[in-house]
């Protein structure tokens, strides 16, 4: 499968600060492909080196077989960007920002038949003469991604779009996404979602700068390398930093009544150990294995120092 965007150690600096720090990137054609990491953690800064807003400091990226450094403008033509925060403007309608958008991009005869299709793609149909900045949360999102893609882009970058909507407005923006990408289109997504994420045909999850680990949701799952268990009954503050405390323990997440502890894979009696470090603190508790989720996922590829050696290749070696 020909790859849509390719990287060799791309690298941007803010002065002494290192936001991206020499990743590689293949991502094909045609795929939805998902960035998820921490704030902070270079995902915002990855999709502007890509679309041509900022220059790298070091390395290179091709999307389409074009350089970002050099040829960031035919880039800019053939995809369309959603920034984190919406860039339309609140005081035109919804039909004379589609309008400008379409005129930025040249569209010409074809401005008022794609308007129209997109009006009536993105249930914006009977919102045209309605200024977007009186619209809600999720009614702005589909105007961002109907302006995004007015010009059908072979690619989409896509920066956390769905942080400010709910989660009805979330699964259908999800379906439209699968559409666009049945249609051909390549998707670059970043979000802090991990059913989003796990929504991705491939993804990569960063931390620091880097790319700690990356693949198919389902491989992530299989390859983390750490035993996952399940606590009833423990769940005092006691109980949870007494675990936490432990030097083989990865993370404990509460859901509710339930304990969630990742330990470090093949760690001996684990289960047994877990329940001797409880009765000191008098209590009695369930503990049984499970596998391990994509948020289990992320909290040891971000975890320091060394995220990318708690996953094994198909191998089994660490990676």
């Amino acid at each position: 499968m020909n790859a849509a965007i390719s990287a060799r150690g791309l690298t941007r600096r803010f002065g002494a600060k290192v936001a991206v720090d020499h990743i590689d990137l293949d991502i094909p054609a045609g795929r939805i492909y998902g960035f998820l990491g921490p704030n902070g953690s270079g995902k915002s800064t990855t999709l502007r080196m890509l679309c041509g807003l900022l220059t790298p400091s070091e390395g290179h990226a091709e999307v389409f077989g074009l350089s970002v450094a050099t040829e960031a403008e035919a880039i800019r033509r053939r995809l369309g960007y959603m920034p984190q925060k919406f860039s339309l403007w609140d005081d035109l309608t919804v039909e004379e920002n589609l309008t400008f958008i379409g005129r930025m991009y040249g569209l010409g005869s074809n401005l008022k038949p794609r308007i129209e299709a997109q009006l009536q793609t993105y249930w914006l149909g009977d919102l045209r003469a309605q200024r977007a900045g009186s619209m809600s949360g999720g009614q702005r999102q589909r105007l961002a991604l109907a302006a995004a893609t007015l010009h059908s882009p072979e690619l989409l970058l896509l920066d956390e779009p769905t942080s400010a909507v709910d989660p009805q407005s979330r699964r259908d923006f999800w379906e439209r996404l699968f559409e666009l990408a049945e249609g051909g289109a390549t998707i670059l997504v970043s979000t802090h979602y991990m059913d989003e994420a796990e929504r991705c045909h491939g993804l990569a999850i960063l931390a620091e700068g880097r790319i700690v680990t990356e693949g198919t949701p389902r491989d992530l799952m299989q390859a983390v390398n750490a035993d996952v268990l399940e606590v009833e009954g423990a769940e005092s503050t006691e109980a949870v930093n007494a675990l936490r405390a432990l030097p083989w323990v990865h993370g404990v997440t509460q859901l509710g009544v339930r304990l969630r502890v990742l330990a470090e894979r093949g760690t001996l009696d684990a289960v047994e150990k877990l329940h001797a470090e409880l009765r000191k603190l008098g209590v009695e508790a369930r503990i049984t294995p499970t596998h391990a989720s994509l948020e289990d996922v992320f909290v040891v590829a971000t975890r320091a120092p060394n995220g990318a050696g708690n996953f094994r290749h198909a191998d089994g070696a660490a990676a």
